[in-house]
């Protein structure tokens, strides 16, 4: 039988629409195993990375994504959702739930997830958490490590929640006034940024009085900045703040919008003085976003939500719309449905992940 041979020009064609519809498809989609709704996510390093979601839904990767593994559930957590995940290593991890009351909880594992334990329940019957940071390097001691929790406010604070031995053991700090109708929101795990090499904390709020950002420099009082160039509502604020790793200054950018119309425009503040003073982005993102955060290797900032993905290649100023290759990479809707990010991994509901394809920012 004669061997069939592709004319060269086929051929050529063939490889030119692969490259670009590699370079445009920003996220290459995982298969996770679950339909839980993923909303906590955290990459480690060297491969591994965590994932929670609900139903007591927590995952894991040790090869980069290639395969995800789902954890044990822990005893009780069957119906908890999971919104939060701080990984140490690929053996270590915290679990944050969000519920009101005691449906607030921390689990803790030690062994790959292989098993649980109940580290912290919310005492506040009517408390809400809505994010959980803990310190990536080790403290004073090889294994004791900070962490902190945000809450909604009870008895008219917001909540803050402490602990100096990587979650064993907690103590409350106290917080300023909030103001009626105010809360946090616990869409990604990112409405609270904690910098511990530089003892800076922040979180974002919202409420029908406005769109505010606590801030806490280097002392024990918080500082509530109001972001007067934003409306306010129930459903409308801050959700997610990020900071570059290194630069002098450190620029920050904070995202969120309306979850509740998640295609009118979204809000996007900047700073490039070290939180001294805010700006309002002069182009922001396409709608109302949940997470943000910053690639060092593109310059590049990168904000998802339900309706989309925008980057900014101007510390936040300018974001422009960044839309998948469905012809080339079959996913119409790469650049949609999402949650959180931990880059280069984003999740979202129904079991989504997807993995930063770098050559989408350099395009």
């Amino acid at each position: 039988m004669k061997r069939m041979v592709r004319p060269p020009v086929l051929l050529l064609s063939a490889f030119l629409l692969a490259v670009s519809g590699a370079a445009r498809a920003q996220w290459e989609m995982e298969d996770s195993h679950t339909t839980a709704d993923l909303r906590g996510i955290d990459n480690v390093g060297a491969g591994v990375a965590w994932a929670s979601g609900t139903n007591g839904t927590v995952l894991r990767t040790e090869d980069g994504g290639y395969l995800w593994q789902a954890c044990a559930i822990p005893l009780g957590a069957e119906h908890l959702d999971f919104r939060g995940v701080q990984a140490l290593d690929a053996n270590t991890a915290i679990v944050m739930s969000s519920g009101k009351g005691d449906l607030s909880r921390l689990y803790k594992t030690t062994d790959g997830c292989k098993s649980w334990k109940l580290a912290f329940t919310n005492p506040d019957e009517d408390g809400f958490w809505d994010a959980i940071q803990i310190e990536p390097l080790s403290g004073p001691f090889e294994d004791q490590h900070d962490a902190v929790i945000l809450g909604d406010p009870v008895d008219g604070s917001f909540v803050i929640e402490w602990s100096n031995d990587s979650g064993d053991t907690w103590k409350r700090l106290r917080l300023p006034p909030s103001l009626p109708g105010e809360g946090a929101f616990a869409a990604s795990n990112s409405a609270l940024l904690a910098d511990w090499w530089d003892e800076y904390f922040l979180f974002g709020t919202g409420g029908p009085r406005g769109v505010r950002i606590f801030e806490n420099i280097q002392s024990d009082d918080w500082y509530p900045l109001q972001m007067p160039m934003f409306d306010g509502g129930s459903s409308r604020g801050i959700f997610s703040i990020g900071q570059q790793s290194l630069g002098d200054p450190i620029s920050m950018v904070a995202v969120g919008g309306d979850y509740k119309k998640p295609n009118d425009m979204g809000i996007a503040v900047y700073s490039g003085k070290r939180f001294l003073h805010w700006s309002a982005a002069s182009t922001p993102p396409h709608g109302y976003r949940s997470a943000v955060a910053y690639d060092a290797d593109a310059k590049t900032w990168i904000t998802v939500g339900p309706n989309g993905t925008d980057v900014s290649t101007d510390d936040g100023k300018n974001w422009r719309a960044l839309h998948p290759d469905a012809a080339m990479h079959g996913a119409a809707d790469a650049d949609k449905n999402w949650n959180a990010l931990s880059l280069p991994f984003v999740v979202g509901p129904h079991g989504r992940i997807g993995k930063l394809n770098a050559r989408a920012l350099s395009h």
